[in-house]
């Protein structure tokens, strides 16, 4: 299939390729969207959709003038067989109404991608790519919000700590949490907590065990040397992987049973 500059239209403004694969010959980007977070439903049976959350690309190609159609299949074919040659997989093909599809997923350097690839016989097709990943929380919790958690549960769950995976360095995007925090010790001057580290089940025990207690000890070290918390009313605890909130067979899951409580004392 050969395919001509002279019939090229132009890609839409700011589209571009997704890494993992080129375009088929002959095509150019109808319309290109980029979103930061979103989820997608990816269809891996006949009876089954997996949800999948992340950075989210939706791409249509369609087919410049005077350039021959492949059949939908060739396209769906195309795709499936050069993430088959990179280690990934293809986890489910149907047709619909003369429309090819595939879900795709592979994971390399320790980031999963999925992809849905639709063809249809009026040349065109569409990507819908999501690279799996947990949000970053922008939103935290402020001090009013962590008293009112603390006076109806006696506790409260934080998800804007930040460590690097592994470690008990504290990230300076937890500077709002911490902040917050320092707010709520102040604001209270009677009310001393346990600093409650936990991790997901990832790893061996006893080292998450170990993690979870050196993160909380960071937090209260920040607290007192940062924010002249007095150290008298902080106690450090690590509970590892062994208070889940939630399952930990999914990322997501996993990315909310990694998180420092507050626990009224």
């Amino acid at each position: 299939m050969a395919f001509s500059p002279i019939f090229a239209q132009e890609d839409a403004e700011g589209s571009k390729d997704p890494s993992l694969f080129s375009r088929m010959p002959g095509y150019h980007i109808y319309r290109y969207d980029e979103t930061q977070f979103d989820k997608y439903d990816f269809r891996i049976s006949d009876t089954k959709n997996q949800t999948v959350e992340g950075h989210h690309l939706f791409i249509i190609y369609v087919i410049n003038d005077n350039v021959q159609q492949p059949s939908p299949l060739q396209i769906v074919r195309n795709y499936t067989n050069a993430i088959k040659k990179i280690g990934g997989q293809v986890l489910y093909e149907f047709e619909d109404g003369g429309m090819q599809n595939a879900i795709m997923k592979i994971v390399k350097s320790g980031k999963e991608t999925w992809t849905y690839i639709n063809a249809s016989l009026s040349g065109q097709y569409s990507l819908d790519i999501i690279e799996k990943e947990a949000m970053n929380q922008d939103v935290v919790a402020d001090a009013s919000s962590m008293a009112k958690a603390i006076r109806e549960t006696g506790k409260v769950a934080l998800y804007g700590i930040y460590f690097d995976t592994g470690k008990s360095t504290l990230k300076p995007e937890s500077t709002p949490a911490l902040n917050e925090i320092s707010k709520l010790l102040k604001a209270d001057t009677a009310l001393k907590l346990y600093v409650v580290g936990h991790t997901d089940n990832t790893g061996a025990f006893d080292a998450n065990m170990k993690l979870s207690m050196d993160r909380a000890s960071a937090v209260i070290n920040a607290l007192v040397t940062q924010y002249a918390v007095n150290a008298a009313r902080l106690k450090a605890c690590g509970d590892g992987p062994t208070a889940p909130v939630a399952t930990n067979d999914t990322e997501e899951g996993k990315a909310l049973n990694r998180r420092v409580e507050l626990v009224k004392q």
